[in-house]
């Protein structure tokens, strides 16, 4: 792959996912200088002390100046807020890829405030994380043999494409493309869901009982799997399910439906209906895991 340098990366939220896109693309050799704007002044600090950012930026303006590229890193409520904010700032080569976990407000947000610059903007989202948040959080390898998925719209140039391309794969991660509602749709069952489902385990088990520590007491290494994206931030989740919400709730009612045929199955003693569910969610699961092997 041929080595692309940055003179200088904008990042707008350092946290896992920014902090991350940086730590790859300065251990790859593939950027000068790196400027971060965040809320939060300790974690920005941190971000600096660590050596993931060159700087704290002011202000939008004086980080923006001179800027190759920009990765909106934030919570995806933040998004049509920070467009906003950054459009007037934005030079006419700057690149922008987002990094959220949806896409059509993301885009709708571009389109709203972006004008002239939406040739340059690339949506993206690197199916990459850990339940963990922030930039102590973040790691150079994180996006090491995992996939980003990039959303070009039909305004976004071949150039701004093939840069962001470039990027994601300096950074180790395995580049595909689709359309933004087809993102929105698997993204809602495939990790939207899962999202939901270990939140509402975790409700229910402190709402069943008045004392729900003497029930985790006993909880094997297969609980603390499945619900361990439960320890995931609270703010980026309300808003990605938010965002989301029309093909997380298809979701969420076909997943009762399944709920529905397997408390039926349960109701009729059904000892061979039950295995057969069984059997058909291993084998699901036992064929994904070999294709991404």
């Amino acid at each position: 792959m041929p080595q692309i340098i940055l003179k200088k990366l904008v990042i707008i939220g350092v946290g896992l996912i920014g902090g991350s896109f940086a730590c790859a693309l300065r251990k790859a050799d593939a950027v000068g200088h790196i400027s971060g704007i965040g809320r939060g002044r300790e974690n920005m600090q941190r971000a600096l002390e660590r050596g993931i950012i060159d700087e704290i930026a002011d202000s939008s303006q004086s980080a923006l100046s001179d800027a190759d590229f920009v990765l909106l890193a934030m919570p995806v409520g933040q998004t049509e807020t920070i467009m906003k904010q950054i459009a007037p700032h934005l030079q006419h080569d700057t690149i922008v890829c987002d990094a959220g976990s949806t896409k059509r407000d993301t885009v709708a947000a571009a389109r709203n405030y972006l004008g002239k610059n939406l040739r340059n903007f690339v949506p993206g989202h690197p199916i990459a994380g850990a339940e963990h948040s922030g930039v102590l959080a973040a790691q150079a390898d994180l996006y090491t043999d995992k996939h980003v998925i990039l959303t070009p719209i039909e305004e976004t140039s071949a150039e701004a494409i093939e840069k962001s391309v470039v990027l994601w794969q300096a950074c180790g991660a395995k580049v595909s493309q689709m359309g933004i509602d087809e993102h929105d749709e698997i993204l809602a069952a495939t990790s939207h869901l899962p999202h939901i489902l270990a939140f509402a385990l975790m409700n229910h088990l402190r709402n069943s009982t008045d004392r729900p520590e003497d029930l985790l007491r006993f909880a094997g290494s297969g609980f603390r799997d499945f619900t361990r994206i439960a320890s995931s931030s609270p703010e980026m989740w309300r808003d990605i399910c938010l965002a989301n919400r029309d093909a997380l709730m298809k979701q969420m009612a076909a997943y009762q439906d399944e709920l529905n045929h397997l408390q039926n199955i349960l109701k009729n003693g059904d000892k061979a209906g039950l295995e057969q569910a069984f059997f058909k969610a291993r084998s699901m699961r036992e064929d994904w895991l070999k294709r991404n092997e």
